[in-house]
């Protein structure tokens, strides 16, 4: 077996940022955002009750302290290009490392490949080699809506990507393109076909705000930072900022893409593989790995271990229609078919069985935001 480690430094320096672009078939960076909603108006409380609980969604994050992987390894005749190990960010970064994994395979010469894996990081790969004229068939043992990327909330947020204290360089330029890459993109499918909008979010804090680092790196392309005064918002929290953030729908939006791969010619086997020598033995010469956590098996990588979250579940709210992120790991995102409470983070964790505990907290700390809430 031959590893050929395809240096970032080296790629961009070889095709350039434009070779990048292409990847995604648009000019990610060449169009203003624009300001997104309608004429905004003062947030109402999401009602938290127990009897307005319907359940408990569980997955699992793909977390490596070093980050996701995108390479290529030869296997004699075959060759791997690894795509996998986004953390909490599967959805925000798919169509970016979607952009770096077809980038590798672009120079291996060939036009078939087999993608395995149907959740967004999956469909995006599959779909941007489409785009570059490959012939794609996805293997996979779960499809939506039964992958883990149908369960969470799905706000644009590359968080809880890797270890920021152990960040090389070299990965922090790549999750600043992944980063851009997979917000542009996203930014084209803006529309109830896929599931995804702009909302303001707001932020609530005990201290003076810091900006995360994914807000920090591309702010250009989140509009609508702005620090709020106590009469103009209603939350108790002394500190409130509000900005501009995408929310994907995941039961509409893998739907749809998934619908855009068939529709383009491609080919979902529904199989489960057990070890590598059964992913060799198919017939496509490039393969393209978005299997997640199940990586970790196949593919012996000792790095990657799971992280349990969970969400809580209530009856939705259609005057609900923005994001809120306060202290306590506490987060509220909407859905046309339901309210999402989160946040909650178990590393190590493969249990899918609800946290009892973690219910309580997230409920009880929603409630307390809510119930607190000024001029409602």
């Amino acid at each position: 077996m031959k590893t050929n480690l395809l240096d970032r430094r080296t790629l961009l320096k070889m095709a350039g940022l434009t070779a990048l672009t292409a990847a995604l078939g648009q000019g990610c960076m060449a169009r203003p955002t624009a300001t997104p909603g309608p004429a905004r108006h003062r947030p109402m409380p999401v009602l938290v009750a127990e009897d307005r609980i319907i359940r408990t969604d569980v997955a699992l994050r793909p977390f490596r302290p070093s980050g996701f992987v995108v390479r290529s390894v030869r296997y004699d005749a075959k060759t791997v290009i690894h795509n996998y190990g986004h953390g909490g960010a599967g959805i925000s970064l798919s169509w970016g490392t979607a952009a770096l994994a077809v980038a590798e395979a672009q120079q291996t010469g060939a036009q078939t490949c087999a993608v395995l894996g149907c959740g967004a990081v999956g469909l995006a790969a599959a779909r941007l080699l489409q785009r570059h004229g490959w012939q794609v068939t996805i293997y996979a043992r779960d499809l939506p809506p039964a992958t883990f990327s149908n369960v969470p909330g799905g706000q644009w947020a590359p968080v809880a990507v890797c270890d920021f204290s152990k960040m090389t360089p070299e990965f922090d330029q790549q999750l600043r393109l992944a980063s851009r890459f997979g917000l542009r993109a996203l930014q084209d499918m803006v529309g109830s076909q896929y599931g995804v909008r702009w909302l303001d979010h707001y932020i609530l804090k005990n201290e003076p705000i810091q900006l995360p680092w994914y807000h920090e790196n591309v702010r250009d392309l989140l509009p609508g930072h702005v620090d709020l005064q106590p009469s103009e918002h209603p939350f108790a929290s002394p500190y409130v900022r509000r900005t501009a953030s995408l929310l994907v729908d995941p039961s509409i939006y893998l739907n749809a893409v998934m619908r855009d791969f068939l529709l383009a010619g491609g080919r979902i086997v529904v199989r489960e593989f057990n070890e590598l020598a059964e992913i060799l033995s198919l017939a496509e010469p490039v393969i393209v790995n978005c299997t997640g956590i199940g990586a970790g098996s196949l593919f012996a990588d000792e790095e990657i271990f799971p992280v349990k979250g969970q969400l809580v579940v209530l009856l939705p709210q259609p005057e609900i229609d923005y994001i809120l992120g306060a202290e306590g790991m506490l987060s509220m995102m909407p859905r046309q078919d339901a309210i999402l409470l989160g946040s909650t983070r178990e590393p190590g964790v493969w249990d899918l069985t609800p946290n009892p505990d973690e219910i309580e907290r997230v409920a009880a700390g929603h409630a307390k935001i809510f119930n607190a809430m000024r001029g409602t």
